[in-house]
């Protein structure tokens, strides 16, 4: 069983910095993509970062230039730096990893999310 625990999340004032942090634990073979979603009330799941074993980034354009992913692959951990943080940012923040537990098995596992309150 694999698990993705988040954590960094807050309430912080328009303009502010948060990080969230998510690690991943359990039967662990290796780790592909590493990613964060958000879901803000009343709207959709978005994809806010995503980032590959090898390092490779791909945000949303509402997030470009202000947030940061990026990984630990020995800590089994991935990030988000938030920057300039806007009242539209507020939502619970998904971590996601496609975890292998052996070299033929595969699948998407998700963390409980972390809420994020910016305030105006």
């Amino acid at each position: 069983q694999v698990q993705l625990v988040e954590s960094g999340g807050g309430m912080v004032q328009t303009g502010g910095s948060l990080r969230l942090s998510c690690a991943a634990s359990g039967s662990i073979f290796s780790i592909n993509r590493m990613g964060w979603y958000r879901l803000a009330p009343e709207k959709q799941r978005e994809l806010v970062a995503v980032i590959t074993s090898g390092g490779s980034t791909n945000y949303a354009d509402s997030v470009k230039g202000r947030f940061t992913i990026s990984r630990d692959n020995a800590k089994n951990t991935v990030y988000l730096q938030m920057n300039s943080l806007k009242p539209e940012d507020t939502a619970v923040y998904y971590c996601t990893a496609e975890v292998h537990t052996r070299p033929d098995y595969g699948m998407n596992v998700w963390g409980k999310g972390t809420l994020v309150t910016v305030s105006s």
